[in-house]
């Protein structure tokens, strides 16, 4: 199994590629190992010291490390970890636990739901994409008063740049096309 890595604009994350579908078309976001307990890939790379945050996406794999750690020293025990679990064919994530997630209710009006749904086709059409290329994902939490609440993933959770992504790029392209949306935060749960 060849597993590629390429670099993300965050500095302290990497993005592995198996070469093989990892979630499809989910994602999963695990900020410590006791977030991690459905999933074992999740649960072996916190295993290794220096893991800090893991992103399950598509076809990828996102590592954030400590700062105490280095990827010089770091890498190959994470190309490992990873091959180890595809070639062992365990899953990605164990369905038979429940997925507790409080933070999956959007905070919409219902009389804005056409708007919502035009904002979602544009994230999914033009942001996520691009995202998903740096190794992360976008995730749309609500719409009030024309302000769109977004939780960003991955490698874009913690980001120098994702704050400038956030306000130059989505925001910029959100009110040229959707006229009532004044502006876009994000959100951190």
């Amino acid at each position: 199994m060849f597993i590629e890595t390429e670099g993300t604009p965050n500095p302290a994350t990497l993005k592995f590629l198996p070469g093989r579908e990892v979630m499809g078309l989910s994602t999963a976001d695990f900020a410590s190992s006791a977030s991690a307990a459905r999933s074992p890939l999740a649960t072996a790379l916190f295993g290794l010291d220096g893991v800090a945050r893991v992103f399950l996406g598509g076809d990828f794999v996102t590592v954030t490390k400590t700062d105490e750690v280095s990827w010089e020293t770091l890498k190959a025990q994470v190309l490992g970890a990873i091959m180890d679990h595809f070639v062992m064919e365990r899953p990605v994530i164990d369905t038979s636990m429940a997925d507790n997630d409080l933070f999956d209710e959007e905070d919409v009006d219902p009389a804005d739901a056409e708007i919502v749904e035009q904002i979602k086709e544009l994230l999914d059409t033009r942001v996520r994409p691009a995202v998903a290329g740096d190794g992360g994902d976008i995730v749309f939490r609500g719409f009030r008063d024309g302000v769109v609440r977004l939780h960003m993933q991955g490698s874009c959770s913690g980001c120098p740049s994702s704050r400038a992504t956030l306000k130059h790029g989505i925001e910029n392209m959100l009110r040229h096309y959707v006229p009532e949306v004044v502006a876009v935060e994000q959100v951190e749960y």
